[in-house]
Formats: structure tokens, C-alpha cells, sequence
């Protein structure tokens, strides 16, 4: 029996909560944070296509975009480590970050750490904009991000605590809404910095990064620390006091009591790293695993990544308005549908484009000159591909995970979560144009296959979770069937 079909029912608690102005207001203020990797994904991927930039920084992979050392593999015409390395270092910094996040949001609250991230990240942002030498721009470029885990990380659990759970996948999902408004404002910019004729475009591009940050640092200063976190550092008072605040009402008592249940019986688990590797913390460490894993193999980023400037403004268009379709329908439809869905559409795009290119490129990677409608064609199954990856696997890749972990273990378990996504996103940015120079066309067919793995994992494994309480979810794993 599959995870879907467990009844749900009898774990739901109908909790006398309402979205409240203040609820609302909070979680947009939280999911801001998403607008600095939308940004610098946006960024990454931009300036790599500005020539001042790579003549620079990347004089070789210059001189292959323009000929002047022969080459008609159009395949490879990007296949430079050190070049990739600027786009993927940000993830090395994300991954030894994640050492020490858990304890850091864990002893000073999820709002603290926002502040103090934005902060740093303004500090990356202003150096990356004047830096001069291709070794310090991948210094700064990854110390910067470095400080992006403070809002991956804890943004998605803090929106998860302070929500109701009737709105939570909704509200969560501002958060991706945010990173997908961050890169198409990115790729407009791009696009117009391109066009500046002293060359000098980049720099602004990479500068203008820390106005999300300053954005984030202004608005969490306004934010409330929530609830879970306040009874997590021993103010029971306090967290009761925000709790009648953020749910408009003075009826409480019975999700207060949850939440200190469930505080208490996180406090029972003084290592929760060592216990994650007990059999009743099994399922949500294979979660933890397999879904940011899955996430990047659904080949998002390589297209967000290299992306020309004028087709990437076009479909991070089509992420931000897909993303507004998840918003709309995760607590209505439920993740499990949305997951399978956007993996069809995901999987049927990849071989339609994988056949186009091959028909074109073949195996020589020369296409000789292509017609508009060709090209017209594939951009349009991209979009199409990029929505149904924008309303499944890119918002739930960060809401299932922040949602199914327990007290006691959820620092631990998003750390995992985190971690093995940037493991895989660095290993995927780093050996994408080796893989797409050596398996051409191929390359889309590799990843609908994994598609199609993740497809099946979450039919047979993830449990329905729309409309439960996340103090419930326990319930929700010992009813599993595996």
C-alpha cells in the first residue's frame, strides 16, 4: 500500500485559528529572503553570458564563444571547471555553513539569524561588485552565499511554524515565489547591464545584490520570533502571548499544549544527530535524503544556470507566474498530486527537447544556421518544462521536507536536508558542461530518466500531510505503511 492512501482524517486537530493580517504579513517578511538566491542564481547564470565579463575572468571560454580558437561543437563550447567553479562555489560555502546552522538557529531563534545573515551577505555583496581578480571573486562570491544557508535553512521552518496549517503550503510557498521573482528581476537586469557600452554591466549585476539583502535585514527586525522557538529556549510565557497574536484569538490553549508537548519531548533527544539513525527517525532521514537529491535532478538548475540572457528572462517569466499556480492549489490539491504532475509534464519536455536538439546539433554539436522556428519551438517546451517543475518540485522540494520532520530532530534533519542539496547542486553545476560536451543531447534524456525514479518514490513513499497540524505529523509517520 502505497504512502498516499494513508486516512488523514483522525490525525487533523481543528485548531480555532484564521489567517490574520499579522500571520500574512510575517510570512511574506520571512519568505524575502528567497529574493537573495533567486538574485544571485539569476546573477550566476547572467553575467557568464556577458562577454566584458568572460573576455575578464574567462578569457578561454571567450575565445570559443567567438572562434577565435576554432571550434564548431556548440556542445562544448562552455566546458570550462573554472568557470562552473563560479557558479558552484557558493554551494561548497552553503554545505560547511551547514556544520554549524543547526546550533545557531537552534540557541538564538530563526529571526536573529536572519538578521545577522542579511547582514554578512550585504558585506559579500558590495565586495563582489569591485572585486578585480578571478581568485578573489570566487572567494567572495562563495563567503557570500555562505551566509545564504541562514535563510534556506531557517526561513522554511520558521513560515512552517508560524502558519496555520491550513494555509502553511500556501504561505511557505512565498518563499519559493520569492526566488523565482529574485531571478527574473536578475535577468532583466542582466539583460539591460549586458547593454552597457563601457563594458563594465557586471559589476552592477553582482553589486545590487545586497539590495535583497538590506531588504531582508529591515523587514526581520519587524519580525516576531515563533512560537516553537520561544518555548524551545524556555519562554513559555512569551511564545503563549505570540501565539494568541499570530492566530487573532484568545482560544490557544489546546495548540499551545501541543506545542510544549512537543517541545518537551524534544528535549528528551539530547542528540538528535545520532538519533536520526534510529529506526522510528528512519523515515524522515530517507526523506531528508531523497528529496533535495531528487530536487536537483530534475535538471532545473543547469537551465537557470546557462541560460541565454534573452530566453531567461522568458522562462524565469514562466517560473514566477507557475509558482503563483502552486500557491493556489498546494492546500487544495494536496503535495502528493503537484509532485506527480509536474513530473509528467517535466519528463515529456525533456524528450521533446532532447529529440529537437539531436534532430539539430546530431552528435557534432553543428547545427549550421537554425531556423526561428526551431529555436522558438524548444524555448516554448522549456517554459513548459520550467512551469511544471515551478508548481512540484521546486516549491515542495523546500516545504515537504520543512513540514514532515519532527521537533526533536527538525534542526537536525533540515541540515541533512540542506546539505545534500547543495552537495548535489555543486556537483550537478560543476560537471554539467563536461556531461552535456561528452553526452550531447543525451544529457536531457539522463535526467528524465531520474524524472521518472522520483516520480515512483513519491507515489509509493511520501504521505498525504495537506490539512495536518505539523505537531501532528508523528501521527502522520507511525500510521505509515513502511
Amino acid at each position: 500500500m502505497a504512502g498516499g492512501f494513508i486516512k488523514k482524517g483522525s490525525f487533523e486537530k481543528n485548531y480555532p485559528e484564521k489567517l490574520t493580517f499579522r500571520v500574512f504579513i510575517t510570512c511574506v517578511t520571512a519568505a524575502f529572503g528567497g529574493l537573495i538566491f533567486g538574485y544571485d542564481l539569476g546573477i550566476s547564470g547572467g553575467v557568464t553570458s556577458m562577454d566584458p565579463f568572460l573576455k575578464k575572468f574567462f578569457p578561454d571560454v571567450y575565445a570559443k564563444e567567438h572562434n577565435i580558437k576554432p571550434t564548431d561543437n556548440q556542445y562544448c563550447k562552455f566546458d570550462s571547471q573554472v568557470l562552473t567553479l563560479f557558479t558552484s562555489s557558493l554551494y561548497l560555502a552553503v554545505l560547511v555553513a551547514s556544520i554549524f546552522a543547526s546550533k545557531v538557529t537552534r540557541a538564538f531563534g530563526r529571526r536573529l539569524t536572519m538578521i545577522s545573515g542579511g547582514v554578512l551577505f550585504l558585506a559579500g555583496a558590495v565586495l563582489n561588485g569591485f572585486t578585480q581578480q578571478v581568485f578573489f571573486l570566487l572567494i567572495l562570491f562563495s563567503a557570500g552565499f555562505e551566509r545564504w544557508l541562514i535563510f534556506q535553512y531557517s526561513v522554511p521552518i520558521y513560515v512552517s511554524e508560524v502558519a496555520p496549517y491550513k494555509y502553511r503550503g500556501a504561505l511557505n510557498m512565498l518563499f519559493q515565489l520569492a526566488i523565482t521573482i529574485g531571478i527574473f528581476v536578475a535577468n532583466i537586469l542582466n539583460y539591460l547591464f549586458a547593454k552597457m557600452e563601457n563594458g563594465e554591466g557586471w559589476h552592477y549585476s553582482l553589486g545590487l545584490a545586497g539590495v535583497p539583502a538590506i531588504i531582508i535585514i529591515i523587514g526581520a527586525m519587524f519580525l516576531p520570533d515563533s512560537p516553537n522557538s520561544l518555548i524551545e529556549r524556555g519562554q513559555a510565557e512569551k511564545a503563549k502571548e505570540e501565539l494568541i497574536k499570530i492566530r487573532g484569538t484568545n482560544d490557544v490553549d489546546e495548540e499551545f499544549k501541543d506545542l510544549v508537548a512537543a517541545s518537551e519531548a524534544s528535549k528528551q533527544v539530547k542528540h538528535p544527530w545520532s538519533s536520526l539513525l534510529k529506526s522510528e527517525y528512519r523515515p524522515h532521514l530517507t526523506m531528508a535524503i531523497a528529496i533535495p537529491f531528487f530536487q536537483q535532478f530534475t535538471g532545473m538548475n543547469v537551465i537557470t544556470f546557462y541560460a541565454s540572457l534573452m530566453s531567461s528572462m522568458i522562462t524565469g517569466g514562466c517560473n514566477a507566474l507557475a509558482t503563483l499556480v502552486s500557491i493556489f492549489t498546494v492546500d487544495k490539491v494536496g503535495r502528493r498530486k503537484l509532485f506527480l504532475e509536474g513530473g509528467a509534464q517535466m519528463f515529456i519536455c525533456q524528450l521533446v527537447i532532447a529529440a529537437a536538439i539531436g534532430s539539430k546539433f546530431g552528435t557534432d554539436g553543428n547545427p549550421g544556421v537554425l531556423p526561428k522556428w526551431f529555436a522558438l519551438t524548444v524555448v516554448v517546451f522549456i517554459c513548459v518544462y520550467v512551469a511544471g517543475f515551478a508548481w512540484s518540485w521546486g516549491p515542495l522540494g523546500w516545504l515537504v521536507p520543512s513540514e514532515i520532520f519532527l521537533l526533536e530532530v527538525r534542526s537536525a534533519t533540515q541540515s541533512v536536508n540542506v546539505s545534500v542539496n547543495m552537495i548535489f547542486t555543486f556537483a550537478i553545476a560543476q560537471v554539467f558542461t563536461s556531461m552535456l560536451c561528452h553526452m550531447k543531447f543525451g544529457l536531457f534524456i539522463f535526467f528524465a530518466f531520474f524524472v521518472i525514479v522520483m516520480s515512483i518514490f513519491i507515489y509509493k513513499f511520501l504521505p498525504k500531510t495537506k490539512g495536518i497540524s505539523i505537531e501532528k505529523i508523528s501521527l502522520v509517520w507511525k500510521n505509515h505503511p513502511y
